[in-house]
């Protein structure tokens, strides 16, 4: 896979980040306790993420405190706690892509009747969605405002590895790792990777999702990066391929616009 190789765009090192412990474990917990959506003790915590009980209690009361987590005093187990609704809350209202794009998402699902998705990039190994509007078909995506995905599957990874900065053997990895209905190689994924950094858009045909066609674009900054996308979802073959043509020209229009807005670009 030599072509691969001397393909893929050349790593660019990030700014020197000092590492603060309490902080970072701070963070884990937080992440834990979203992700496994169960309340847990002290010592379920410290042994999932091989913390010593006693700093893993002070960190517990210290968000306890800021209620970011609430206790139960009965069954001795913590919770994500109401400040982070109030957190998540002024993320979405300071959005400046969410408030952007989601009048851009209602227009695209009214007219075009599909489920209309605005996604931030975090990396290769997450995108979150921050805006939605559904479409009136009887099918539904399991995604809401706040799910997070890999950062390299379905349409938007084969954009996030096209226009980001990552070495191939890091997207590697990240691929290795990602589950899909309907599997492809990576050789076969990179190929259509390299296909979406020339097209602008990118298509996943039931790959992801059996029986869903996913379409992507990239809003990209000023040094020709990926920082979100607008996804469309629909039914396989509900679009003719005139329309599926005119409204990927219609998407990638909107993330042009989305591109100048967000980064002052002319």
């Amino acid at each position: 896979m030599t072509d691969t190789q001397d393909n893929a765009s050349p790593a660019r090192a990030g700014p020197r980040i000092r590492q603060v412990p309490a902080v970072t474990r701070a963070v884990a917990i937080l992440r834990l306790l979203g992700r496994t959506k169960e309340p847990m003790n002290v010592k379920s915590i410290s042994d999932e993420l091989d913390l010593v009980p006693s700093t893993c209690l002070h960190i517990l009361r210290a968000l306890t405190a800021e209620k970011l987590l609430s206790f139960d005093p009965a069954s001795k187990r913590y919770r994500l706690g109401a400040g982070m609704l109030a957190l998540a809350r002024g993320a979405l209202e300071t959005n400046h892509f969410a408030q952007s794009a989601q009048p851009i998402l209602d227009g695209l699902a009214q007219r075009w009747s599909v489920t209309a998705i605005g996604v931030e990039v975090v990396g290769l190994g997450q995108m979150v969605v921050t805006a939605l509007s559904r479409s009136k078909l009887p099918f539904r995506l399991h995604v809401d405002v706040g799910s997070r995905f890999p950062g390299l599957i379905s349409a938007t990874g084969r954009l996030v590895a096209a226009f980001s900065q990552h070495s191939i053997d890091e997207i590697k990895m990240q691929f290795a790792a990602l589950r899909w209905q309907q599997p492809l190689s990576f050789d076969d994924w990179w190929r259509e990777v390299e296909a979406s950094r020339s097209q602008g858009y990118s298509f996943d045909q039931g790959n992801y999702i059996a029986g869903i066609t996913l379409i992507a674009v990239p809003v990209l900054d000023a040094q020709h990066h990926i920082t979100h996308t607008i996804v469309v979802a629909s039914i396989v073959n509900q679009l003719s391929d005139e329309e599926t043509q005119t409204l990927i020209q219609e998407l990638k229009a909107h993330a042009a616009s989305l591109s100048r807005q967000l980064f002052s670009l002319e």
